[in-house]
């Protein structure tokens, strides 16, 4: 029988909920890594044995990466804080935002981190090393910090071409390889950053997050420091998709595995004012690549105040897409009818800052 997994990374800890394949009653285990800061999380599913990872940061030990080859029953340290700036540098990882698995290599695993670096690993995550070429980019003295900091928080390999990887930062916007990293190129036409004097620059943009879809990475998604993008040409250049939607301001931005018109958000009422729009909790959806959008309420609460994070909302892989959040009251939401309508899994959590499901 299969197993749904949904890992839940809090300000406090990883909480791991368990269900079968129907989703509908879950069980939380007690939690791990007591009071770290959960910010990434990740189920690889591409070997005969899924292996999770967790990045956890500590304000007493600092940043940590773990991993565990029973959906989250034991665990492992990644020995020698392996996720780390090469000692001549002068730098030290703070955070480490985002683990992510290459679909085209499967045994190569990213790694995003604050200060902004990418780290690859060529052995499915026991050991990671810097990609210098992004870490020298001619930019980087450039980049500034969001208000959670700069940091690579999304990486989004291509599923068909292994050469080919784009990242997202806070603040310094979206950037590509198409060489396997030996060079980065910014990718941020037609994102603005309203806050600059020329409001569309080449680079400095405060990307929140970006997406694709897994059978056309030609298609990705973003959701802007106020805005909300897609590209149809890898990034070459973006379009508004934000009209019709309540605010144009938010974190995560979500496709939908099997669908890639289909795509969510969470929108919140600005950067000045980070609650959803009339306190209500509302997910909403769109299913013509964001030319249009609807809300997806059924289930969810009035009288809501918390904001959903940029990895706080993720599918699962079931052929019956699950699609869950998790905000920063502790709540956890999850449906499974394509937003629908949603049910609550958990509450009273710490706050929430990356949910990710699987069903293995």
């Amino acid at each position: 029988m299969s197993e749904a997994v949904l890992l839940v990374g809090t300000k406090k800890g990883l909480w791991i909920g368990r269900s079968d394949e129907r989703r509908v009653r879950w069980e939380f285990d007690q939690p791990e890594f007591l009071m770290e800061g959960i910010y990434g999380t990740c189920i690889d599913t591409r070997g005969e044995t899924p292996r999770v990872f967790v990045s956890g940061t500590s304000e007493h030990w600092g940043p940590g990466v773990y991993r565990s080859e029973d959906l989250g029953r034991t665990w492992t340290e990644t020995q020698g804080a392996a996720v780390r700036f090469p000692t001549d540098l002068g730098a030290s990882v703070e955070r480490v935002w985002q683990i992510q698995p290459s679909p085209a290599d499967p045994d190569v695993l990213w790694a995003g981190t604050q200060p902004s670096a990418l780290f690859r690993s060529e052995d499915r995550g026991e050991s990671f090393s810097l990609v210098r070429s992004l870490w020298d980019h001619p930019h980087r003295s450039e980049w500034g910090a969001g208000f959670g900091g700069q940091a690579i928080h999304t990486i989004v390999p291509d599923p068909l071409d292994r050469d080919r990887v784009t990242v997202a930062m806070s603040t310094g916007g979206v950037y590509r390889t198409s060489d396997g990293g030996q060079s980065w190129n910014p990718y941020n036409s037609g994102i603005s950053a309203y806050f600059f004097p020329d409001p569309y620059p080449e680079f400095g943009q405060c990307v929140h997050k970006i997406t694709a879809h897994p059978e056309r990475p030609e298609v990705m998604y973003a959701q802007n420091h106020h805005g909300v993008y897609r590209t149809d040409d890898a990034g070459a250049s973006w379009t508004s998709i934000a009209e019709g939607l309540p605010a144009d301001f938010g974190f995560p931005i979500v496709v939908h595995p099997q669908d890639p018109e289909t795509v969510f958000v969470f929108p919140l009422i600005a950067d000045s004012a980070r609650i959803p729009p009339n306190g209500e909790a509302r997910v909403w959806r769109s299913t013509d690549a964001g030319r249009t959008w609807e809300v997806s309420a059924r289930g969810l609460p009035d009288g809501f105040y918390a904001a959903v994070m940029r990895d706080a909302m993720s599918p699962d892989d079931a052929d019956r897409m699950g699609l869950y959040f998790g905000a920063r009251d502790g709540s956890v939401w999850g449906s499974t009818d394509g937003g629908e309508s949603w049910s609550e899994i958990a509450r009273h959590l710490p706050d929430v800052l990356s949910v990710r499901a699987a069903v293995v």
